[in-house]
């Protein structure tokens, strides 16, 4: 079930315990229509064009330096998105989300017709608490800019029909960031035996 504009509000003023929390809201009209608009934040990490190697998802807690460079533009200034680019952003706000509900993320249409795509990856687990990175990518021939502090998305929550086990407690990777954050594949616990398959079929 779709949580509604009404049922939104009365969620962002319970006790903060079960409070479901999108701060700084900026507008009040940021909540509308069942959605919650979300502006796009100061930090981004932009993919090197130039790393020395493929990304290889089961080493790359080790060398994720080496693939990407981190960036601020602050608000007021922009930032340019070449076609065929991914830049990761945040949000600029900070989310708290209730472990009764979970949430998509979905680009504002107003931007997908100039081509940006926004967030790639679009669930919000039940019980995150953080800031959500965006995946920006530009599938125009155009490039865009990008302005920090401008509704990028927006967030759809859902009810959950039962209980679940909050994000934290089941082992989530990115718990509590204030900005983007790159990717950590490789913590994922199958690695390990993906690993020792392959040296059993080497065996």
């Amino acid at each position: 079930m779709v949580i509604s504009e009404a049922d939104l509000l009365d969620r962002m003023n319970r006790p903060l315990a079960n409070r479901l929390l999108v701060t700084p809201l900026l507008d009040r009209d940021q909540v509308r229509g069942g959605s919650v608009d979300v502006r796009l934040g100061t930090d981004f990490i932009l993919l090197k064009r130039s790393a020395r190697a493929p990304i290889d998802p089961m080493t790359m807690n080790e060398e994720a330096q080496d693939y990407q460079e981190r960036v601020r533009v602050e608000v007021g200034d922009k930032m340019i998105l070449h076609p065929n680019q991914l830049v990761l952003g945040a949000t600029l706000e900070f989310l708290q989300v209730p472990d009764d509900l979970l949430a998509y993320v979905i680009g504002r249409s107003s931007w997908g017709r100039l081509g940006l795509i926004v967030a790639t990856a679009v669930m919000v687990s039940p019980g995150y608490r953080g800031s959500l990175t965006l995946e920006l990518a530009n599938l125009g021939d155009t490039p865009v800019y990008l302005y920090p502090g401008t509704r990028v998305a927006q967030l759809v929550f859902h009810q959950l029909s039962g209980e679940t086990a909050a994000y934290v407690s089941h082992g989530g990777k990115y718990t509590g960031p204030v900005g983007p954050e790159f990717s950590k594949l490789g913590l994922d616990r199958d690695w390990e035996a993906i690993r020792l398959i392959g040296i059993g079929r080497r065996e």
